[in-house]
């Protein structure tokens, strides 16, 4: 160890110390006792509450419940609920601590929190992603003092995406002197940057009185060295220091270089408080002519969007698990990232400056109803500006915000207001938005209208301009196809993507497109070939080559719960598939194609697989290879098929070669100046016959646990990865951890994510996260599979695979028994012992147990035969999808009063339609629209059989009255369906097209068809 290292680690030490004998900041986290119910007496002080839930936050309860057909939020949601539910928690005050202020504080809770004392109501919080804290001082006692705290996501949707349910973020006991520093009120500022020095004012503002009190600041350097210090009697209660400091290390995300100010009230040489608060050196510019500025460098913005539940545990992040995905981005090559679109846990922020990622941090979604019951209708107009004001002055210390968003996608009067309050609290930083007000914002954000080539090659700007949320583009992991595919079929101005072969070569789905409810729900491929308006390589290109273009924020990083029917089409699916990694963190193709633009560090990365054991022999297949090496060799079964050059040209920015199929190896060369520098392969694979697990280890932090991630893969005997397996991997858990989530990134996989015992390989693998308990000692797992082809087709032979795993410390290492059936019985009592591969045939249920000393441990069951696991088909299967719409169902829609959702009839769309039978009622379709405002042709598909009734029913946009639609007779109520037409004039982003009835009842109602 280095001696400056020793120094920061003495340093540390002592000033730890220091902090806890005059501010003491308590984790209060654990032992939370939690009820999914509500009863005005769980706020007193004297309640039972023995039989409640026993947990820790962070805490999502509605990932938890899961997904449910006819979830309270709806598609947005993922089909996940709300509810009301209640939080207690028992702590001890000592008498010392009477006589000081003690706040608590919330990181984060989801949505309109009310919290108690001792039976003493606090306050209520509306907003579910801001920080907020209470003093409780008053209320406290001697001895033991009880928290409460309740938790109402009654209305819903409550966000237009899927969102957390509870205590998702940390909490903190605050212990202070009456004499304090005001929470959030240290400003630190640096308004001159020069090579050899720069100028550092730090503001404060302090509770209490201060009468011949010190005020002492100290500034240390990123090795913990004092570089100087000032002190002086407070004479008032918000204090400014300047200082100077000589040749300051400039932060970027190449050198997230940190430093830190101890800021004391002193009585005497007594510490009355203490604040240590990190900050960083940075000078930013926006030009409009060359874009974005960083230390005098003109950069490129190469980030994402990525909202808080982006990954596999909801909400309930903890900061283990929060630095393995944002380091995973960091990897991808990005160096910057829009939290979409609110504020995050300040743990987010922390990480992301000791990381080096550029943030941009962003407040609203809108400044008014956007979802039908989000903030913008439920408080926006009460309680925005003490939000903006907790937002700002938590966050304007972290070097990673460069800019200030203060909506996505909406309009509204308010927002020169916005700007105007927000500058006040932190002028030191520019606003903008994601296409909300831009005349009022100092940058021009844009979203998916940025994307288009007549935007992009006619446009003009008078200031900055970003691309808030661009590229759109889809992949589901593993799933190919060579034909493009149009969210919303192709729309006008936009680049040119062609199709990769004349006709598709790839036929398998998730669901059979006989079954699809519509267009949308087939998987996407990863050909960079699934988008709205452009693809992922030609917007890099875009945005690199023209000066004014700052960057982008790719929508997104991770894949997420909810916006499910947006793209896909609404249930089965459950998640949105727009990320550069699924929601289990596998990589996709897209990332690598990023790390090949955005990276140093040699890389080499081939698609798609190269096992295809249903496709003939000879069909030529396009394989790709992302690569920052100079060229690329690509070889099949050790012959040469030459060499390509990535170019950067948007087409080009792959190596390609067409190759006709045949099993074997495939093997990818790199080369720079002519010399070999990297290698990569995989072989075609038999069925799966063994499964590889490997664990990942997340290092405990800030009083986190460590975490743990269980990547489990199916392999065939040669330790090829099958890329089509889908049999499901057991877990027995074992030890001091607890489940979080198990997750595969399958988009229709209803298997609950924290209450099962299993999770299905989806293309070939799945993953297990784990969360350490306090003091935990030792854990293990036993994770089993029964493997093969699920369709047995290209083998009927299945074997069964389980182990005993150790996740940390040490435990006995058991003999494992497996006992199998065939036939439906009882493995138990009719069970064979496990000795090797048997074979099956078709419509076959495997059972097996596994024994652990005797004792069942995992019970299993696998289906095989031809109609298991993924749809094959031909070129023909989906013929009955080209050229339809996009169609939207009456019954995923919100439906208010007399209106429900039915299935008695027949040649209706998707799983159903609304019937309203002689009362009145109202349905709200949801539609986002990508493209710029304009008119769109739509059609309500209806049924009645009530002559001379036109039924009438009044259509809404926006809240706002269009019309009123008539519904002729269709000539029956069993089969017969027509159209009403109708032309809307859609904004740009989210759009809720509501009909209702106006006293006459209604029809049949089916489906909206935008054309």
């Amino acid at each position: 160890m280095k001696i400056k290292n020793v120094l920061l680690f003495v340093f540390l030490n002592l000033f730890v110390g220091v902090i806890y004998a005059q501010r003491e900041v308590s984790n209060f986290n654990n032992n939370w006792h939690f009820i999914l119910e509500d009863n005005p007496s769980f706020a007193e002080e004297q309640i039972d509450d023995s039989t409640w839930d026993l947990l820790n936050v962070p805490h999502d309860w509605s990932f938890e419940k899961g997904v449910r057909k006819g979830g309270d939020q709806g598609q947005g949601g993922g089909y996940h609920d709300g509810g009301i539910g209640w939080y207690r928690k028992q702590f001890n005050v000592k008498k010392e601590s009477l006589s000081k202020i003690t706040y608590i504080n919330f990181d984060g809770v989801y949505m309109n929190s009310e919290v108690w004392v001792n039976g003493i109501h606090l306050g209520k919080r509306p907003y579910g992603y801001i920080s907020f804290r209470y003093d409780i001082s008053k209320y406290l006692k001697a001895g033991k003092n009880i928290i409460a705290v309740r938790v109402d996501n009654s209305l819903e949707p409550s966000a237009r995406w899927y969102h957390p349910c509870g205590i998702y973020a940390p909490v903190k006991l605050v212990e202070v002197n009456p004499t304090h520093f005001k929470p959030n009120s240290i400003f630190i500022k640096t308004p001159s940057i020069e090579k050899n020095k720069a100028s550092v004012v730090i503001d404060a503002e302090i509770n209490g009185a201060f009468k011949k009190l010190k005020y002492e600041v100290k500034l240390f350097s990123p090795e913990g060295k004092e570089l100087t210090n000032t002190s002086e009697k407070l004479k008032v209660a918000n204090p400014t220091y300047q200082f100077e400091i000589e040749n300051p290390r400039l932060w970027s995300p190449e050198t997230p270089t940190l430093y830190k100010a101890v800021t004391q009230i002193l009585d005497g040489k007594k510490v009355i408080d203490e604040v240590e608060t990190t900050f960083g050196f940075k000078t930013v510019a926006w030009k409009t002519e060359t874009g974005f500025w960083l230390n005098g460098e003109n950069v490129k913005l190469k980030g994402v969007c990525e909202h808080w539940e982006g990954g596999p545990v909801g909400g309930a992040w903890t900061k283990p698990l929060l630095r393995w995905k944002l380091q995973s981005l960091k990897d991808m090559g990005i160096n910057a990232i829009r939290p979409s679109h609110n504020p995050t846990p300040p743990m987010f922020y922390d990480i992301c400056d000791e990381i080096g990622l550029l943030v941009m941090d962003e407040i609203f979604d809108g400044w008014h109803k956007k979802a039908p019951q989000d903030y913008g209708k439920q408080a926006f107009d009460e309680w925005w500006q003490r939000d903006v004001k907790e937002w700002i002055t938590r966050d304007r210390n972290h070097p990673s915000i460069f800019v200030w968003s203060l909506g996505n996608e909406t309009h509204s009067d308010v927002a020169p207001e916005l700007v105007k309050f927000g500058k006040k609290l932190d002028p030191t930083r520019l606003f903008t938005s994601g296409a909300g007000n831009p005349e009022d914002m100092d940058i021009t954000g844009v979203n998916g209208g940025s994307e288009t080539k007549s935007f992009i090659e006619s446009k003009t700007f008078d200031k900055p301009f970003i691309s808030t949320e661009a590229p759109h583009t889809w992949q589901t992991r593993g799933y190919y196809r060579t034909q493009t595919w149009w969210r919303d079929n192709e729309l006008p101005g936009t680049y040119e993507l062609p199709n990769l072969t004349e006709k598709e070569i790839f036929f398998y789905e998730g669901i059979n497109p006989k079954n699809w409810r519509n267009r949308k729900q087939s998987f996407n491929s990863s050909y960079d070939n699934a988008t709205v308006r452009v693809s992922a390589r030609k917007y890099w290109e875009v945005m690199r080559d023209n000066p004014w273009h700052s960057g982008h924020f790719r929508w997104t990083g991770f894949d997420y719960y909810g916006e499910a029917g947006l793209v896909h089409g609404g249930l089965p699916f459950n998640l949105f598939m727009g990320g550069a990694l699924d929601v289990a963190g596998f990589k996709k193709d897209l990332f690598y194609f990023y790390q090949s633009q955005w990276t140093q560090e040699r890389m080499l990365h081939i698609l798609p697989s190269w096992t295809h054991p249903r496709m003939e022999k000879g069909t030529v297949i396009p394989v790709w290879v992302y690569s920052n090496a100079d060229e690329v060799e690509l070889f099949l079964n050790g012959k040469s098929l030459g060499k390509d050059k990535p170019g950067t040209v948007w087409n080009e920015m792959q190596c390609e070669w067409m190759v006709p199929y045949e099993e074997g190896k495939l093997e990818a060369v790199a080369y720079m100046d002519g010399k070999e520098v990297k290698g990569t392969s995989f072989s075609t694979s038999k069925q799966p016959s063994k499964l590889k697990t490997s664990i990942q280890q997340l290092d405990a932090e800030d009083h986190f646990t460590t975490s743990y991630i269980i990547t489990s893969e199916g392999l065939d005997e040669n330790d090829n990865l099958y890329p089509y397996g889908e049999n499901k991997v057991y877990y027995s858990i074992q030890g001091d951890v607890k489940k979080i989530s198990m997750e595969n990134g399958n988009p229709i996989d209803p298997t609950s994510r924290t209450k099962s015992d299993f999770r299905a390989l989806f293309f070939g693998k799945t993953r297990l996260f784990l969360r350490a308990l306090p003091n935990a000692e030792k854990a293990s797992l036993i994770t089993a599979s029964i493997l093969g082809d699920k369709a047995l087709y290209s083998s009927n032979k299945i074997t069964i695979d389980a182990k005993q795993i150790q996740v940390f410390g040490s435990s006995n290492a058991d003999d494992l028994d497996i006992l199998y059936t065939l036939h439906g019985e009882n493995p138990e009592t009719h069970g064979i012992n496990y000795q090797g591969a048997f074979e099956v045939v078709d419509g076959t249920t495997v059972k097996a147990i596994v024994k652990q000393n005797g004792e069942v441990v995992l019970n299993m069951e696998e289906t095989f035969g031809k109609n298991e696991g993924l749809f094959w088909g031909d070129e023909h299967s989906k013929d009955m999808w080209i050229g339809r719409g996009v169609n939207i169902s009456a019954e995923d829609g919100i439906l208010e009063g007399g209106a429900k959702a039915s299935t008695e009839a027949r040649r209706y769309k998707g799983s159903g339609f609304v019937r309203f039978d002689g009362k009145e009622g109202a349905i709200t379709f949801y539609q986002e629209n990508d493209g710029e405002e304009g008119d769109y042709s739509m059609r309500f598909r209806y049924m009645h059989n009530n002559a001379g009734e036109l039924h009438p029913m009044k259509l809404y946009l926006n809240d706002e009255f269009v019309r009123t639609l008539e519904f002729k007779p269709t000539g029956g109520w069993e089969k017969e369906w027509k159209f009403v037409p109708a032309i809307l004039r859609l904004k740009a982003g989210a759009n809720n097209i509501r009909i209702e009835t106006t006293g006459k009842s209604g029809p049949f109602i089916d489906e909206l068809f935008v054309d």
